[in-house]
């Protein structure tokens, strides 16, 4: 007869091929054009306000000291303009490196209006012009260099309204929970990021990361909007009812 050991060893055995299928068929299933919470995505045990009204509010936090965000900014750029009118889309300067004159030179194009045309100028000037954007110093020569108004520059630069700003990234920073970037918020409900949506996917390029993370929020975008746009459901009809007829006299009067 077989020992009571070798009988729970071979239980076990079995046990553990049917969670590793079990595992291998879930894992086939990802994708990020289906993408699966827990796997493409997670939900915020904590929503936070949103202020997309009937479009979606799409957040990207990153950092232009980021390579990743750098690599991304195009392809994410792209995608916000696909949406047109739909969205709502807000860039979130991150601290990790204490490199708040990256967070106020971000702060300050976005109050001048010029982050459509200087943006990606910005992740230029550091990914491959090797200004590390470190200093006040380095901000001035990315000015410089860039053409912008020096003086406009730093009035703003050195406001209250974007000493705000970085003030207030560092909350939505914890609010949200960010600890690597690039990372989207969308509808202050869901999280997602290249490298999670593309998990399903095994050791990938960092361009097929960037290609599953916009699938994935293609995903999540369409389902939002659609929610949102959703005809309110009708009333209920109200029973039609019917008149009590007036109490019959009890009698007729006695003559």
């Amino acid at each position: 007869m077989r020992s009571i050991r070798q009988m729970t060893q071979k239980m076990l055995l079995v046990i553990g091929f049917g969670l590793g299928l079990g595992f291998v068929a879930a894992t086939a299933s990802a994708s990020p054009t289906m993408p699966q919470n827990g796997v493409e995505y997670t939900v915020l045990d904590r929503p936070q306000p949103a202020e997309g009204g009937k479009k979606v509010e799409v957040i990207e936090f990153f950092g232009y000291f980021c390579p990743h965000c750098n690599a991304l900014e195009p392809v994410i750029a792209a995608w916000v303009k696909k949406q047109g009118d739909n969205i709502v889309f807000k860039r979130i300067h991150v601290n990790f490196h204490d490199l708040v004159t990256q967070q106020k030179l971000y702060y300050t194009l976005e109050a001048m209006g010029k982050t459509e045309e200087f943006h990606a100028k910005a992740f230029a000037a550091l990914h491959i012009e090797r200004n590390r954007l470190q200093s006040d110093a380095d901000i001035m020569e990315f000015v410089t260099k860039s053409g912008l108004d020096k003086q406009k520059f730093m009035d703003v630069y050195n406001s209250f309204a974007v000493q705000s700003k970085v003030n207030r990234s560092a909350q939505m920073q914890d609010a949200y929970r960010i600890d690597s970037v690039p990372m989207f918020a969308v509808d202050g409900r869901y999280m997602t990021d290249p490298a999670m949506a593309a998990k399903g996917l095994g050791r990938v390029t960092e361009d097929a990361q960037n290609v599953a993370g916009i699938q994935v929020l293609d995903f999540l975008f369409n389902k939002i909007l659609k929610d949102k746009n959703a005809p309110a459901a009708a009333a209920p009809a109200a029973s039609k009812v019917t008149p009590a007829a007036p109490a019959a006299k009890d009698a007729a009067k006695k003559k």
